[in-house]
């Protein structure tokens, strides 16, 4: 997973680099940046349904809620989860003390006792699911945003070539105003 974001980030900024002297170059870097993001992608949704955790659609109130705040940093994003989580237990009426093997709930709750977390998961979004769906949603963003620019690279390779074109259309028009 670490492989997959680190060679996304890095052909988006050689790309952006070979920009200027070949169109061609930052064309194809940025594909397989974009390839790169999808595969994390995969990553993402292979973590959540390894741990049987849900994927949560576009329209959830808590991924909303997210794309409504537009983090943009990553402590932004941990304090994201934790006030999602503070919501769940709020929205339930509940304390919980959490220790590393059970979960406590309080005698109030008609749910007293401890419950092995493992027998049985909790019914709220944990951090790690959080966490990844948030990490999914940028994602998303980011290739919707890298689809954009492969369309208009891809466009303006199209209609004004590549550096060498441009040269050669430069060096032609000089030679013809010598004529």
């Amino acid at each position: 997973m670490v492989q997959a974001a680190r060679s996304g980030v890095q052909n988006i900024a050689e790309g952006s680099q070979a920009s200027a002297t070949s169109k061609k170059t930052e064309l194809k870097l940025t594909q397989v940046a974009r390839a790169s993001l999808e595969e994390l992608k995969l990553d993402y949704e292979d973590f959540l349904r390894q741990r049987k955790l849900p994927m949560l659609e576009p329209q959830h109130p808590a991924l909303m809620r997210f794309k409504a705040l537009k983090p943009q940093t990553l402590k932004e994003v941990q304090a994201w989860v934790a006030a999602e989580r503070k919501r769940f237990l709020d929205e339930q009426g509940l304390t919980r003390r959490l220790d590393r093997e059970t979960r406590t709930v309080p005698e109030r709750s008609g749910l007293a006792g401890s419950v092995n977390v493992a027998a049985r998961p909790c019914g709220s979004l944990s951090s790690a699911c959080l966490a990844a769906n948030a990490a999914l949603s940028l994602l998303n963003l980011a290739c919707y945003l890298l689809d954009r620019q492969v369309k208009r690279l891809a466009l303006d390779f199209e209609n004004e070539g590549g550096f060498s074109e441009r040269l050669y259309r430069v060096r032609s028009a000089k030679r013809r105003q010598k004529s």
